[in-house]
């Protein structure tokens, strides 16, 4: 078990947001014993299904080894108006930050190899029996171990996620609009 985190400093003082969403905002924060994590907080009051993403995410991240390509969900803190995930940090920003950049192309091979990252990812996910109903480059998320000269993606953002059911034919629609069509 992990000694406690601070998280009022985090609220007081982190040391930068990464990124916001919907339902809470992610920063950046220094753990004494884990290092550098990312720490989403979840106002309570803006997302009544606020366990679904560290429910989700334990299903995938408990398993005997961890998957290269998810983001790793360290732990789950419960608090009066919010909820915090603590979660590995991704260092280099998200897919999207590429794909907004069409004057800086990639090479073909770096192309093909991103893509396979995330498809070997999203069959993990399925292979649990989840479904992440979600998958954008926002939630794509790049990381370089330090001094590998690699980038790797993770996975990220499993709010949304929701068991496999073949029993139930009834279909809706999530994730995000723009995505839907």
């Amino acid at each position: 078990m992990h000694s406690e985190m601070d998280y009022e400093n985090i609220l007081r003082s982190p040391i930068r947001p990464l990124g916001n969403g919907s339902f809470g905002i992610v920063y950046l924060a220094y753990h004494i014993e884990m290092g550098i994590v990312a720490v989403k907080i979840i106002q309570k009051n803006k997302y009544d299904k606020q366990d679904r993403e560290w429910e989700s995410a334990l299903q995938i991240t408990n398993k005997k080894h961890q998957f290269p390509f998810i983001l790793k969900y360290i732990r789950y803190d419960y608090f009066c108006s919010c909820n915090l995930i603590t979660m590995e940090y991704a260092n280099v920003k998200t897919l999207n930050i590429i794909a907004k950049q069409p004057h800086v192309p990639l090479p073909s091979y770096t192309l093909r190899a991103l893509m396979k990252q995330i498809l070997v990812g999203v069959s993990e996910i399925h292979n649990v029996k989840l479904i992440h109903r979600d998958i954008k480059c926002d939630n794509i998320l790049l990381h370089s171990p330090p001094g590998s000269g690699r980038v790797y993606v993770k996975i990220s953002d499993f709010g949304l996620a929701k068991k496999e059911d073949f029993s139930n034919e009834q279909t809706y629609l999530a994730g995000t609009i723009p995505y839907w069509v």
